[in-house]
């Protein structure tokens, strides 16, 4: 079999591997978000519409296949999974609200506050928030530190923090500037992911901290290959409004360094992440190790 075909094959392994956990998560989160009944029956639809509405679920994918790499069960990593989808899920309905991205259109669909209205998709992501942390407050005997890891990861300091900077700057910002707003912004809620899956199946410390640096890798990759795409994807490819960072004058790599050079970073955050899934003892074959491959070529 030639280098095309070796890649092809472990591609489409990939993809295997990411529907069925996909498949897993939905159930997972059909499960342990609140149902649509009763006197909140509005809202609970609003933020199951957002967290149920498609996607890959790489970030519980990776829960699960860290929690795996370390001796857990998939009903060891279920509620951390469906906390980490939830934070990212109530993300994207507000990143979609007029007062920050204002875009009409996730993952194929209305967004929320075009499906309902700007408030109910504000409770709803408030409320899917509020939920991830519930989910983790209940695990036993590691809740409270799955919290730390997570309202870490999405502060002030991380994800919410990562917005921030990215809507106080413009496409004349400086690479490092843009490569910090990528780390807080998209990366270190994947890197949580990861640490948080190790937390699920009782990593040591130092495995713990591997597990979070490949995941800070995988998502500095995944944003880079997302500035490429929001310049070369059509809407049908993509499932949201391409060309929206140039509209909007948004701090990217594209901007920064160019088509070539987001590429060329992409490369580099995909071989350190290759490299340390093999010091999580991942090997060819595995989902932690083809994974940045997969995503490097990316088409959506």
């Amino acid at each position: 079999m030639n280098k095309a075909a070796r890649k092809a094959e472990r591609r489409a392994a990939v993809d295997a591997r990411l529907e069925d956990s996909r498949l897993w998560a939905e159930g997972v989160l059909e499960r342990l978000l609140p149902p649509a009944e009763g006197p909140f029956a509005t809202l609970h639809e609003a933020m199951r519409y957002a967290a149920l509405g498609g996607g890959k679920r790489v970030r519980a994918a990776l829960v699960r296949e860290c929690c795996r790499r370390f001796g857990g069960q998939d009903e060891d990593a279920a509620p951390f999974a469906a906390a980490i989808e939830c934070v990212h899920a109530y993300s994207l309905v507000h990143d979609d609200l007029p007062c920050m991205d204002d875009d009409d259109l996730r993952r194929g669909r209305p967004t929320v506050h075009k499906a309902w209205n700007e408030a109910i998709a504000v409770l709803a992501g408030d409320g899917l928030l509020t939920h991830a942390f519930l989910l983790l407050s209940r695990v036993r005997p590691v809740g409270a530190e799955a919290v730390l890891v997570l309202a870490d990861a999405a502060g002030s300091r991380g994800m919410v923090g990562g917005q921030a900077l990215d809507l106080a700057s413009n496409s004349k910002a400086a690479r490092q500037q843009v490569e910090t707003i990528h780390l807080a912004k998209t990366a270190a809620l994947i890197g949580a992911a990861c640490e948080l899956g190790a937390l699920a199946g009782c990593a040591r410390p130092m495995e713990r901290a591997n597990a979070r640096d490949y995941g800070v890798e995988l998502g500095l990759l995944f944003q880079a290959i997302d500035d490429v795409l929001d310049c070369t994807a059509d809407a049908a490819t993509l499932g949201k409004t391409p060309g929206k960072d140039a509209d909007l004058d948004k701090a990217t790599l594209v901007a920064t360094v160019g088509l070539e050079g987001a590429r060329a970073a992409a490369a580099l955050h995909a071989q350190r992440a290759r490299d340390l899934a093999a010091s999580l003892g991942a090997a060819e074959g595995e989902l932690l190790h083809d994974l940045p491959e997969a995503l490097l070529g990316r088409r959506a």
